[in-house]
């Protein structure tokens, strides 16, 4: 009996059980997956299994030999199976099966399905009047891309020779057979499955064509253009010694005249909570990444962060946790350091802004722009605690939702989780203090502004040519600021843990958190080194590039109030050159949430047995840089076992202890030939794509660009099958040298280019490789390819046993319990959630969650009277529709909590969706029919945002999803929370509109 050995979904076994079909042959089907070690060498798949213990890896070779040709068709025959295997396979191959996505290819499968639709004009077979192994091969390899309707659509439709065949075929017993036995997914599935299988060389590196046939299709895919070839060929000869030398790194980095010096800083983290996945990527992993680039380039880098530690919110925990606020910051001080030096991220300094360098910055650059006439004082109304002698911060104030329509008792100070909407905290109904539950009063307080008009003009100037170098979202944020126009910024508050005000008056007020943050650059780099001021403002003829990177909530303060102050202290400041920021990261397309216990924080990761490096590179990988994107413990299983594992690591460990157990450790003599300098030219590409991408700070591109070399280096192999060469003549013994001194110099390749994504694997593979990393800059670009020496550059310091590049496998069952343990504790029910909220609030206090006059029709009726006169105002007045819209979405909110009022004589809000006073419980279907709906509306406010239409194309529907939410939170039991809270550039006061 023969035996098929193939992996799921690859279409070339198709090939191999059809055939068999049309014989009497006894064939079994095994089907295996790549990393078995008991497959044979070299462990391409399909493979066919003889009873003589002979293996033939070609698929069409093997399908010859179950369903053979007749004499009179067997050349034609012939010349449409090598055309298959050189042409159309490997393209549907790289087009479906790769990640990277490439234009020519469809261009050339265009090409290749005209041929084949001219061939089987008026035709029922390809070759003379019944079936052929031509058919056959080429049917099973288009078979995937018919089957699925999109793909079928987009290729195949304009070809109807082609359709009529493949439908023709696909009827046919045989054919029938084959699929029942073979159950494959069509699409992209399929064609994963054969890249992987087939390990073709490349499209390229198989260069020349081999079809004979007069008019079969040209291959003219990924092609090495003779300019490449031989700059490739110039690179490998040329004498590495003379290569520049990376520079060693000094303990305290000053910018150095006439040198490129990098200024690297990361939003500064605050300091009351722990950061989580989406924290780490936003900040300061993205900008570790860089900085490490930037070293490798031989900049003159500096990379510093630290803890955000003054503030409401730091208070705000401290009562929560019964500590000063001192106590807290140095608690989590610690516990952020420690995440972030388990995350190798390569702070030059890591400090914090409670120290006495921020107080002495904060205060000269506030006594600057106050003598250069940007500051002036207001009095402004403020909610005081007389129990507490305190001024109360938005986040220490709570009352009644001060919205019409919204009946939400347990408002907060800056905005409401019933409504969703921003709150001024001043305007709270029956607001109490969050600290001890009394009644505050109103009360006036003196404030400094800075007077951001007065500084508008020289903001548009600066945005104008700084900020080509940002990110666009950082673009976009910062020029509708501009837009809308500024307003004076408070930056002062009378509280109690900041920097003090150094002016009588003022002494016992500090300043507002988003205006002391951003100073902290500039302190912790005091605290770094006393000659900070080279950094911020450098000497003549040094020159210093300043980037920040952050998460798109950040942007505000670091293109308009950061850049404003330093402009108005008119005493030359570097301002940022480059924001790169990026979108949000959600868990498992939801939120992230420390106090349910959902996703994984920093210092959850460390538990989880999974290394760093790895967690680096999948962040890295769903970096989300143009919109949101989702961590998935699915996709990081599968990230990891199919690119790190089987891709990457396979190709290191491959030729890597191939050197070490036939050429004794030692990297063999190299005769390279054309299809070596075609490889080199290939991975020349992918790292000019590596650098341009990570000048740009393109991250996720740069990841692509490693694993793209990788991959071309594994079908090289497969192709050259240095195993087989090794058996055979001297040549072919030198040829077999050739291959693996090539692919362990692209090993040295790989292992600097993972420095700056995976640190402890590039290290780690240095050590195995005897090497170091080696400069890269644009200027080197074609010269990277590490060679060292003629025929011995380097011995490998390979262990015995064991894999160079380790990379372990994440099994589905570890999967699934890392699913269950980061899910988070179940909600609450309603009633115990109510119990809970009745028993945190004071009893001289006690509010109900719904007023008793909510429930009365004529309240209501009432309250639709004045919405509905304040719409007709707004109308008549002539105002945009995105101002009154949201206005006429209440009032029809309101309307049919009337209808439900006047016919039931109960309450509005509970029968709305279906709940009673008696039992108080939730209508599941309602339910479930405002979970959709929130969910559709959802999608709509999501793609129009994302779209970039202006306010007024989505504030209709924001306001319209904020409605639907609020109806879901009654019929759930209780208020339901806004799926984002609101940016703390909004929630606190939005930069100035202070409480």
């Amino acid at each position: 009996m023969f035996v098929i050995y193939s992996n799921e979904n690859n279409p070339a076994a198709l090939k191999l059980i059809i055939a068999k079909n049309f014989t009497n042959a006894k064939v079994d089907l095994k089907l295996v997956n790549l990393n078995d070690c008991s497959l044979r060498q070299p462990k391409h798949l399909p493979y066919l299994e003889l009873h003589d213990d002979q293996i033939l890896f070609m698929p069409n070779s093997a399908a010859l030999y179950l369903f053979p040709p007749s004499d009179d068709f067997s050349p034609e025959i012939n010349e449409l199976l090598e055309w298959e295997a050189t042409a159309l396979s490997p393209t549907l191959a790289f087009l479906f099966g790769n990640s990277l996505k490439n234009e020519k290819l469809k261009g050339s499968l265009q090409g290749l399905l005209k041929k084949l639709d001219k061939k089987l004009e008026n035709k029922h077979f390809l070759v003379g009047d019944s079936v052929t192994c031509a058919d056959i091969v080429v049917w099973s390899i288009l078979y995937p891309l018919y089957k699925c309707e999109t793909l079928s659509k987009e290729h195949l439709s304009n070809f109807s020779n082609i359709s009529k065949w493949m439908m023709k075929l696909e009827s046919e017993i045989h054919f029938k057979n084959a699929l029942d036995i073979f159950k494959m997914e069509s699409g992209q599935t399929a064609y994963v499955a054969l890249l992987s299988g087939a390990k073709y060389l490349s499209l390229s590196i198989a260069s020349e064509p081999q079809v004979k046939e007069k008019d079969s299709p040209q291959h003219q895919v990924d092609t090495v253009t003779d300019e490449e070839l031989d700059a490739a060929e110039k690179a490998w000869k040329k004498d590495h010694a003379q290569l520049p030398k990376l520079k060693e790194q000094k303990k305290v980095v000053l910018p150095v005249p006439g040198e490129k010096n990098i200024f690297i800083t990361s939003a500064l983290p605050y300091v009351n909570n722990v950061p989580h996945l989406g924290n780490i990527i936003g900040c300061v992993l993205s900008a570790d990444v860089f900085a490490r680039f930037s070293r490798l380039c031989n900049h003159n880098t500096l990379f510093i962060c630290g803890t955000d530690e003054y503030g409401t919110a730091t208070e705000t925990k401290a009562l929560e946790e019964g500590l000063s606020c001192k106590q807290i910051c140095d608690k989590y001080f610690k516990i952020h350091r420690d995440i972030y030096k388990w995350f190798n991220i390569s702070f030059d300094h890591f400090g914090r802004t409670s120290q006495p360098e921020q107080t002495q910055l904060c205060q000269d650059l506030f006594l600057q722009l106050n003598s250069n006439g940007f500051m002036f004082t207001q009095s402004v109304e403020q909610l005081h605690c007389e129990k507490c002698d305190r001024y109360l911060a938005d986040r220490f104030v709570e009352g009644g939702c001060p919205n019409v329509g919204c009946t939400y008792e347990d408002a907060r100070g800056d905005q409401c989780d019933g409504c969703g909407k921003l709150v001024n905290a001043v305007e709270l109904k029956n607001p109490r203090c969050k600290i001890c539950g009394s009644s505050p009063k109103l009360k006036s307080s003196n404030q400094f502004f800075i007077d951001l008009p007065k500084l508008e003009p020289l903001l548009h100037h600066w945005i104008k040519l700084s900020s080509p170098g940002w990110s666009n979202n950082a673009q976009v944020i910062a020029k509708s600021w501009l837009r809308e126009g500024l307003k004076p910024r408070c930056i002062t508050r009378d509280l109690k843990w900041g920097v003090p005000v150094p002016m009588d008056g003022f002494r016992d007020k500090v300043f507002y958190v988003w205006f002391d943050a951003p100073i902290g650059y500039m302190s912790i780099s005091k605290s770094y080194t006393g000659n900070y001021e080279k950094w911020w403002r450098p000497q003549k003829g040094t020159d210093v590039t300043l980037y920040n990177f952050m998460a798109k909530d950040n942007v505000p303060f670091h293109s308009i109030l950061f850049p404003a102050m330093l402009l108005g202290a008119n005493r030359g400041y570097v301002t940022v050159s480059h924001i790169m920021a990026t979108e949000y990261l959600n868990y498992e397309d939801g939120k992230f949430s420390k106090s349910r216990g959902v996703g994984v924080f920093g210092n959850n990761a460390q538990d989880t047995g999974i290394p760093s490096d790895v967690w680096r590179f999948y962040l890295l990988y769903v970096r989300p840089e143009s919109q949101d994107s989702s961590f998935s413990w699915s996709d990081l299983a599968t990230k990891n076992n199919s690119e790190l594992l089987n891709n990457l690591g396979n190709f290191i460990n491959r030729a890597l202890v191939f050197a070490k157990n036939n050429f004794d450790k030692t990297v063999p003599k190299m005769v390279l030939t054309k299809v070596d300098y075609t490889l080199l030219a290939l991975c020349t590409r992918e790292l000019k794509g590596y650098v341009a991408a990570l000048e740009k700070a393109k991250l996720r591109d740069g990841i692509r660009h490693i694993l793209s070399i990788s991959r071309h280096g594994n079908q090289y192999m497969q192709a050259n099958q240095p195993w087989v060469l090794l058996k055979g003549s001297e040549d072919d013994k030198i040829r077999a040298g050739t291959v693996i001194g090539v692919c362990s110099n692209l090993a040295c390749l790989l292992a600097t280019l993972l420095h700056p994504y995976m640190p402890n694997t590039s290290a780690s593979l240095q050590k195995q490789l005897n090497t170091t990393n080696v400069v890269i800059t644009p200027r080197y670009v074609l010269y990277i390819i590490p060679q060292f020496g003629d025929y011995h550059p380097f011995t490998l310091r390979t262990q015995a046993g064991g894999s160079i590049a380790a990379f372990a496998k994440i099994e589905a069952a570890t999967v699934e319990e890392l699913k269950k343990r980061f899910a988070g504790k179940q909600e609450t029910t309603p009633d115990k959630a109510k119990q809970k909220k009745s028993e945190a609030m004071p009893k001289n206090n006690s509010i109900p969650n719904v007023p008793a006059n909510a429930l009365d029709v004529k309240t209501i009726e009432n309250e639709v009277a004045k919405q509905a006169d304040k719409v007709r105002k707004l109308k008549t007045s002539g105002a945009e529709k995105s101002v009154w819209q949201p206005e006429v979405a209440i009032l029809l909110d309101l309307k049919k909590k009337l209808e439900l009022a006047q016919k039931s004589g109960s309450d509005p809000v509970r029968n709305s969706v279906g709940q009673t006073e008696q039992n108080n419980s939730a209508d599941p279907k309602a339910v479930k029919q405002l979970e959709e709906a929130v969910a559709k509306q959802g999608s709509v406010v999501r793609e129009l945002k994302q779209s970039g239409a202006e306010k007024s194309a989505w504030q209709p529907e924001v306001d319209k999803l904020l409605a639907l939410k609020k109806q879901l939170a009654v019929a759930s039991g209780e208020p339901l929370s806004t799926p984002r809270r609101v940016r703390r550039a909004k929630s606190e006061t939005d930069l100035g509109k202070y409480t």
